[in-house]
């Protein structure tokens, strides 16, 4: 993957989450969903953007702890503030040097649920881009089945890898 490809990743996923929110108000952002999914549409938008922020976190320091998300209530009310933080995520991570994108950087994750402390491993700024893209593009398509139940229209492409929409155009292409 180039490092234009990379750039071009993050902008694109964090302006679909622009998107997202231009698409749904303060009230249908905050209010709690009832069911399995009982968080609000903004607390998993700002779930996505902890991950950026670890990110962005861990190029100035070198170490990226996805389990120190900020977890800030303003992001999950306020569909303004959470524009704000995704708009400088564009500019902060959208045109990342290759120098940055090589450096190593030591990544701690809690992935079991035991007692166990979560460990930092070895990872790149590279790999932990490609991370977080991959992370939002999940949690995107949760999303997406979220507001098409309370009545929220998301584009087409909104919450499917880029993998899958190229699977399903070859498909379509060769039905044709």
């Amino acid at each position: 993957m180039t490092i234009r490809s990379l750039n071009t990743a993050v902008k694109d996923v964090l302006q679909q989450g622009c998107i997202f929110l231009d698409r749904i108000g303060d009230d249908a952002y905050a209010r709690p969903l009832e069911g399995e999914f009982a968080a609000s549409l903004g607390a998993h938008y700002r779930h996505v953007l902890d991950h950026f922020l670890c990110l962005a976190e861990g190029i100035r320091t070198g170490q990226v702890n996805y389990d120190q998300r900020r977890r800030n209530p303003q992001l999950e009310n306020s569909v303004a503030r959470a524009r704000l933080v995704t708009e400088g995520l564009i500019d902060e991570l959208g045109s990342l040097s290759r120098g940055i994108l090589q450096r190593e950087c030591a990544v701690t994750y809690s992935v079991g649920y035991g007692e166990t402390e979560a460990e930092a491993l070895s990872s790149n700024l590279a790999r932990e881009v490609m991370f977080c893209v991959g992370h939002a593009i999940h949690h995107y398509a949760i999303l997406k089945l979220l507001c098409a139940g309370v009545g929220v229209k998301l584009p087409y492409e909104f919450g499917m890898a880029p993998s899958t929409l190229k699977h399903l155009e070859t498909e379509t292409a060769e039905r044709a």
